[in-house]
């Protein structure tokens, strides 16, 4: 079954690729996935606070006044900076499958010379993960947008290899953030970042922080973004947060998704998770009426849609007004 599929300009033999995950701290386990039938792994991310030590606050003027901001000032761990090169060198030397680089942070100080670092250093692409709550009541969403804009610009100026924007559902419009992001220079955005949400204890009285991994069914939003997205953006679009089974993957590609992220079913399952879900995309598309996957991207979209509109608004009268009340287990 020809399940080859393009992504930021490469060629990939099937759209499955690990996102950033702890799996590719290690080179065994990285050699599992790509064994498995990995296309492509997107490496563990460089975090802003693992490279931080003590500084004090200053506010940095990145050229847009309305991106002036608050930036922690801090010099760099270059033993950690070192520890991640070494080990993306030793990615890219031991495998045969395109490695994407993760940067995680939003402060412009030195994050711009990482990312042309670890271009050196061999990544194929760049992905870039601003994870920025704006909890700043001061704060207006067009300078959080400038925000992200200005720090894919300042990266782009020195980098030449591909740049995905991997973006939060939080934009009050998330089209026109990625003609933005498209304007000034990214080549493909990751729908969606997950935020880890913080919870309380409410025995201690204190703010608890507790890994909770996605299920199969949270990968609705981005597949209804991927389908109005489709075919109206130049960018490629990447599929992340949700995605457990095959018939997700599927449903993904239909709505326009040139590549999957896998990351919370491989934490679970382990490597050989994605041959079992590759295998079930090889038996959906040998049963379909499609020649090959790139064939049947995006039927579904809101572009090809019978029903366009099902993807802008839901039709919640219909929905929860037919819904019917089941009493069974009801005390």
């Amino acid at each position: 079954m020809d399940l080859r599929t393009h992504y930021l300009g490469i060629e990939l033999k099937n759209p499955l690729v690990p996102s950033a995950s702890p799996l590719s701290r290690s080179l065994d386990t990285a050699k599992q996935l790509e064994d498995a039938g990995a296309s492509a792994i997107v490496m563990y991310s460089l975090f802003e606070e693992e490279l931080r030590r003590n500084g004090g606050p200053r506010y940095v003027d990145i050229g847009h006044t309305e991106a002036r901001s608050y930036i922690p000032d801090y010099q760099q761990d270059q033993g950690e900076l070192e520890r991640h090169l070494e080990q993306l060198q030793r990615l890219k030397s031991s495998l045969a499958i395109p490695v994407i680089a993760s940067l995680n942070g939003v402060s412009l100080d030195g994050w711009v010379e990482n990312g042309k670092l670890l271009a050196e250093a061999g990544a194929d692409a760049l992905e870039l993960n601003a994870y920025f709550i704006a909890a700043d009541l001061e704060q207006s969403a067009s300078e959080v947008e400038q925000r992200y804009l200005a720090l894919l610009s300042e990266l782009r100026r020195v980098v030449s290899i591909p740049i995905t924007m991997k973006l939060s559902p939080y934009f009050s419009s998330l089209g026109n953030m990625v003609n933005a992001l498209e304007a000034n220079g990214a080549n493909g955005v990751a729908l969606f970042n997950r935020f880890y949400q913080p919870d309380i204890d409410i025995d201690s009285l204190q703010i608890a922080s507790r890994l909770q991994l996605s299920h199969s069914g949270d990968h609705l939003l981005a597949m209804r973004w991927i389908a109005i997205l489709h075919g109206r953006t130049r960018l490629s679009l990447a599929a992340t947060s949700g995605v457990h089974t095959a018939e997700d993957a599927v449903k993904m590609v239909l709505a326009g998704a040139d590549v999957v992220h896998l990351c919370s079913t491989l934490l679970l399952h382990g490597p050989r998770e994605l041959a079992q879900i590759l295998e079930g995309m090889e038996r959906w598309l040998e049963a379909s009426p499609y020649e090959s996957l790139e064939q049947c991207k995006g039927v579904m979209s809101q572009r090809q849609s019978r029903d366009p509109g099902a993807f802008e608004r839901t039709n919640y009268v219909q929905l929860l007004g037919g819904y019917t009340v089941s009493k069974e287990g009801w005390r």
